[in-house]
């Protein structure tokens, strides 16, 4: 008696299907320097049908969220690198505003979505992964600020939390502002000079921070 076999199934298996999203969704990102495409279209580039998404994003929101995520983390890496093994605080800033605003210059796209409306504020809700990406993205930067205190190289004497808060602030506020000039070339000095620029403009803040 021959026995029925089943089907062939076709269901799609994949180790990590939701960082295969999250990459051709980046993809897509950088190919088209904005995020107007659908679920369907990511679903297309990563060679699964057009509900799997839906297995791991609640909506196309979440999933911007997550790119944006991603790339926080990239930002980190790239201002820890920079800053890796300096002790000198002004140099060690100088060193994260290049890379900084180099990493928004390189991946305009990707950049505005983090800092964007596509992505929930702080008053909505955030996916966790989002939130605890952005959060260790800016304690890249103040814990430079924060060893520049103790070692008594920050012009402030005050090591109060609230100060070193703002002294941080001010050191984001101004890599933030110069990459969205650069990648918005509302500047006379080409793109090519962006290290350039950043090195000035980092110098002269800190010239303000640090104590001379």
């Amino acid at each position: 008696m021959k026995t029925k076999q089943s089907a062939p199934s076709h269901s799609y298996h994949h180790g990590d299907l939701r960082r295969t999203l999250v990459d051709a969704a980046l993809a897509l990102v950088s190919e088209k320097q904005d995020w107007a495409f659908s679920l369907r279209e990511v679903a297309r580039r990563a060679g699964v049908s057009h509900n799997a998404p839906y297995n791991h994003f609640a909506d196309k929101r979440d999933l911007l969220a997550a790119i944006a995520a991603t790339g926080f983390d990239s930002l980190r890496e790239r201002m820890l690198a920079a800053s890796a093994g300096v002790d000198n605080l002004r140099t060690a800033l100088i060193k994260i505003a290049i890379a900084y605003v180099s990493f928004g210059v390189e991946n305009p796209a990707r950049y505005r979505l983090m800092f964007g409306s596509a992505v929930p504020s702080p008053k909505e809700t955030q996916p966790s992964q989002f939130a605890t990406s952005a959060a260790r993205a800016r304690e890249a930067l103040a814990g430079v600020i924060l060893r520049g205190a103790e070692t008594g190289q920050l012009g402030a004497p005050s090591r109060k939390k609230e100060d070193l808060q703002f002294a941080a602030l001010a050191a984001w506020s101004t890599v933030h502002g110069l990459t969205m000039v650069a990648i918005d070339r509302m500047t006379e000095a080409p793109t090519s000079d962006v290290p350039y620029l950043a090195e000035k403009v980092a110098r002269m803040v800190c010239n303000g921070l640090v104590r001379r």
